[in-house]
């Protein structure tokens, strides 16, 4: 593979290769260059190159070397300069279709020499012995040979642009253009196998568009110029097909059409329907669909009725006839009699996919179309008034059909109205896409259906006749031809007779056939032997059992009754329901035709603004044309004047701005295609006397050379004489010269030693001071990273130890915070515990002292207790001992000591409450001062002894009790705080330690 640094090297390389004849190495090199990854952006030079690759490719007839080519290319400029790309495919198909109108030229015979079923198929074996043995001249032979592969080449051309271009949203025209050429080679040289192949490649392309929508560079179909630019392409396609006479193709392509504008959701221009319209009228009558065929004539005059400003009464006149006399064409039975399930359920389908195609609906819903029929067809031609438009001799033979009652004479009066209907032919004036229209098709369908109706009505007046009087009833065929045509009546159920050979006449009416008997002769054999059984073997008849059922008939008739009016109720409701559907069905589409109404309405404004803007582009466009005319006329006159001497500029055409551009580059290729020639030649004479004038001065060259040569070996001869004299004088001088400093031998080699033991010296006297650097350096870095590893060391160390301190720091701490918190929480029920008790006692007082006032009141002596107590006086003490606690024990609320109140006897006879149990238990059960609490959170032991008690306050009734003053360390009283709660939760105003400090202690 050849690399090259510029692209512009391997164009020059290629010609190079061409001018030598090796057009196969400057393609394969172009190719190499072109399919590199080097020259991935796109440069002005490799359109040139492309330009020179697609000629050889032409050349040497390599399809396949052009389509990789342009692929690459396409990749290359596809972002950047998308038209180098088009004028490349353009030059393509240029020279293709230039070497295949050549190979066409040069050849005699076109015909023979593309006598080839398909141009994609090689050279069979039996072909080649068949040319070998036949007959066949020299000159066809080679005809052959010589202008099928340019076709070939030619129709792969076509192919691989189609392949190239397709699905690109920049090059929809270039592909619409090169969709046409291909259409019109197929058509041009008869190629329906290409055709077929090129349909079904189109088709494969648009497939492929709406199944990969997110492909990049994707054609947008809902845009107005995409769509008409495939409507355009696919309506040349049935074009063509019909042309060829491939109907089945030209279906397809109706199907392409009515498909594509279903996708887009839009309907095409008039002038496409017409045409779409016209072909499909050809289709249906090839197809002998003559229902369909009529329901497109109809179409077609509606549209150029309705579009077609220009049509002359004439030109409508004569469509009318055509569609009245194929819906007379129609066969006037159905031939879903006596069909089977699936054939009725194919011919449904069959019926809805042409309805669809005919009616151009894009609304695939089935519902909302009615079946096609004959009757339909001529109710819609008279409410239209299609009949009134056609001529009087159509109209005559639609009244005779139709409505006239004449089964002797029908055939007599209808056959000169068909002689002269036949004659009627002839081309719209102002319709140019309407194929010729010819009556004469009509005949044979008419006769038909002339035979149809004269046995319709022979049969209803007529029980029998001779075949021979029928004969002469419908004298346009043999009676043979009769007879199928009555047999398919008969079939279909439309006639009812039968022909009698034998006798040689025609029964008509009710008449049973052969056919029809077989077809039900199980049936009546079973009829029959049920008749037998029963007379051999009689039923047996049981008594009758009414009289039983009377007794229960008033009660059946009552719930009967109730049984139909709750129907009744439910029908009426469900007919309400219905109603009420249909009026929300009907507002529904009511709301929805007024939508539709107000869209049209919105796109018939667009449409007519839209209309408003491209005419007032015509209008500057025009303006622009007129402008460039005038500048171009300025220039043509410039450019002859310029002129004067030579031939005048000859214009062809309309004078345009960019015609006159492309006239002057014509002209100025032209003057310099004129200089290279005059260079050419004025070359060629230089090239001849510069041949000449060496010819004469090769002999007179020679000479002078021997001459030369002669001096020369001359003067060499001297000139190695006197060298090696010299040499010999340099010899002799060097020896003397090397005598002469032989003597300061000695003195230089012990001035060397000298030299040599002083450098020595000096050296080693400098290694050995930078070894004793170096151990000195060594030394004090060690020293030092002693020293730092000591330090890291001993920080290490600090660092464990300020952690683990940290640590039990915290521990320590966590484990004060639980122990305070369980303190705290022991001491709360406690204190829960004491508050209860001394509710329970003050409400017990509060109830005594109740009891005492009410006696009081009632003038009774007091209410005693079970122990009963002194009066509210104590008397005195018998021992000064408990003088305190007995003058306190009127207070009721009051704190009294356990072993105070048991030393007293009289305690039990005095009305105060019961004694309490001591708070911290008995004294022995409490901690002594030296000896230490068992649990970590009991309250603390006394450091001193207790204090003196103070004398006992006054009672007071219903007061809370306070807690005894409790000593300090330093032994001042401390501030006194409510007995029940701990530590002081509201500590009073003049308290001087924190409540959570202040210890428990008892007074």
């Amino acid at each position: 593979m050849s690399t090259f640094a510029k692209p512009e090297n391997a164009l020059k390389r290629a010609e190079e290769l061409i001018n030598v004849g090796q057009k196969q190495a400057a393609l394969q090199a172009l190719h190499d260059l072109i399919t590199s990854k080097r020259y991935r952006s796109w440069q002005k030079p490799l359109e040139k190159i492309m330009m020179k690759y697609v000629e050889l490719c032409v050349d040497l007839r390599k399809g396949r070397f052009a389509k990789d080519g342009l692929i690459q290319y396409r990749i290359v400029c596809q972002q950047v300069n998308v038209s180098s790309l088009e004028e490349v495919i353009k030059h393509f198909m240029q020279l293709s279709n230039e070497k295949a109108e050549e190979a066409k030229t040069q050849a005699q015979a076109l015909e023979d020499a593309l006598d080839v079923e398909d141009l994609e198929a090689d050279k069979r074996p039996e072909d080649l012995m068949l040319s070998y043995v036949s007959g066949e001249k020299g000159k066809d032979r080679s005809d052959r040979e010589f202008v099928t592969p340019w076709f070939k080449f030619l129709w792969e051309t076509y192919r691989t642009v189609l392949e190239i271009l397709r699905n690109n949203s920049k090059l929809e025209g270039l592909y619409a253009m090169t969709a046409h050429k291909a259409f019109q080679f197929c058509k041009q040289y008869k190629r329906s196998t290409e055709f077929r192949r090129l349909c079904e490649i189109i088709r494969n392309h648009l497939a492929n568009l709406n199944k990969y929508r997110d492909q990049r560079d994707r054609p947008d179909l809902t845009a107005p110029e995409s769509c008409q630019l495939y409507l355009d392409t696919r309506v040349e396609q049935l074009k063509i097909a019909t042309e060829l006479s491939l109907w089945q193709e030209a279906f397809r392509s109706v199907e392409d059409i009515h498909g594509l504008m279903s996708l887009v959701k839009r309907t095409p221009k008039p002038s496409v329907l017409v045409i779409y319209y016209a072909k499909l009228t050809e289709i249906f009558w090839i197809s002998e669909s003559h229902l369909y065929h009529a329901y497109a004539w109809l179409k077609l005059f509606n549209l150029q009725k309705s579009y077609n400003k220009n049509i002359t009464q004439k030109d409508l006149q004569l469509l009318a006839s055509s569609v009245l006399l194929a819906a007379l064409s129609v066969t006037p039975y159905d031939n879903k009699y006596g069909a089977s399930h699936l054939e009725l359920e194919n011919e449904k389908e069959r019926g809805l996919r042409m309805a669809n195609l005919v009616n151009f609906s894009l609304d695939s819903k089935r519902e909302n179309r009615e079946m096609a029929s004959r009757a339909s067809l001529l109710s819609e031609l008279a409410a239209k008034g299609v009949i009134s438009c056609a001529s009087q001799e159509v109209k005559d033979l639609y009244n005779l059909m139709e409505h006239e009652f004449l089964p002797l004479d029908l055939a007599s009066k209808v056959q000169p109205l068909l002689s002269k209907i036949s004659t009627v032919a002839g081309k719209l004036s102002a319709a140019s896409s309407v194929p010729e229209i010819q009556l004469l098709k009509y005949q044979s369908a008419l006769e038909k259906l002339t035979a149809l109706r004269v046995l319709q009505q022979a049969s209803r007046i007529f029980q029998s006749m001779k075949i021979d009087m029928l004969s002469r009833m419908i004298p346009f065929f043999d009676f043979n031809v009769v007879e199928k045509i009555a047999v398919d009546a008969v079939k279909h159920n439309f006639v009812a007779m039968k022909v009698n050979h034998l006798s040689g006449a025609v029964h008509f009416g009710n008449i049973d056939i052969e056919s029809d008997g077989l077809s039900s002769h199980l049936s009546v054999l079973a009829d029959s032997l049920s008749k037998a059984r029963t007379l051999i073997h009689p039923p047996v008849h049981k008594p009758s059992k009414l009289g039983e059922n009377l007794i229960n008939l008033a009660g059946v008739v009552e719930k009967e009754h109730k049984r139909l009016l709750a129907r009744k109720s439910i029908i009426e409701k469900r007919k309400e329901d219905h109603e009420r559907q249909i009026l929300e069905k009907e507002k529904e589409e009511e709301t929805k035709r007024m939508s539709i109404q107000k869209k049209s309405a919105e796109e018939e404004r667009e449409r007519l603004s839209k209309e408003q803007r491209l005419r007032e582009q015509l209008r500057i466009r025009r303006e622009i044309e007129d402008k460039e005319k005038k500048e171009a006329q300025a220039q043509l006159a410039q450019l002859e004047n310029s002129r004067k001497n030579r031939k005048k500029p000859i214009f062809e055409g309309e004078l345009t701005k960019q015609g006159m551009v492309e006239l002057a580059v014509q002209m100025q290729i032209k003057e310099r295609l004129e200089m290279e020639k005059r260079l050419q030649k004025v070359a060629k004479t230089m090239d001849h006397l510069e041949r000449a004038k060496r010819q004469e001065e090769a002999p007179l060259i020679e000479e002078a050379f021997q001459k030369r040569l002669e001096e020369e070996k001359i003067l060499h001869e001297q000139e190695q004489l006197r060298e090696i004299e010299l040499s010999k004088q340099h010899h002799a001088g060097d020896l003397q010269e090397k005598n002469r400093l032989s003597r300061l031998l000695e003195h230089k080699n012990a001035f060397q030693e000298r030299i040599v033991q002083r450098r020595e010296s000096e050296f080693s006297s400098l290694r050995k001071e930078r070894d004793e650097r170096v151990n000195q350096l060594i030394s004090s870095r060690k020293r030092e990273r002693e020293t730092v590893r000591k330090l890291m060391y001993y920080l290490n160390l600090e660092e464990q130890r300020i952690q683990r301190q940290r640590e039990e720091d915290e521990a320590r701490k966590r484990e004060d915070e639980e122990r305070r918190k369980k303190e705290e929480a022991e001491r709360k029920s406690k204190l829960d515990a004491i508050a209860a008790k001394q509710a329970q006692r003050e409400r017990e007082m509060e109830e005594k002292a109740q009891r005492e006032r009410e006696a009081l009141l009632r003038g009774a002596e007091p209410v005693r207790a079970p122990d009963p107590a002194p009066p509210a006086v104590a008397p005195p003490a018998r021992e000064p001992a408990v003088a305190a606690p007995a003058a306190s024990a009127p207070a009721p609320s009051r704190y009294v000591p356990k072993f105070k109140r048991s030393g007293d006897s009289s305690s039990s006879q005095r009305p105060a409450a019961a004694p309490e149990q001591d708070r911290w238990g008995s004294r022995d059960d409490r901690p002594r001062p030296d000896s230490r609490p068992l649990r970590q959170d009991a309250p603390p032991a006394r450091q001193e002894a207790p204090p003196t008690r103070p004398e006992a306050a006054p009672a007071r009734p219903f007061a809370r009790q306070e807690a005894p003053p409790a000593r300090q360390q330093d032994g001042a009283p401390a501030a006194p705080t409510d007995r029940w709660r701990p530590g002081g939760s509201r500590p009073s105003a003049n308290s001087s330690s924190t409540p959570s400090s202040a210890p428990w202690r008892r007074s």
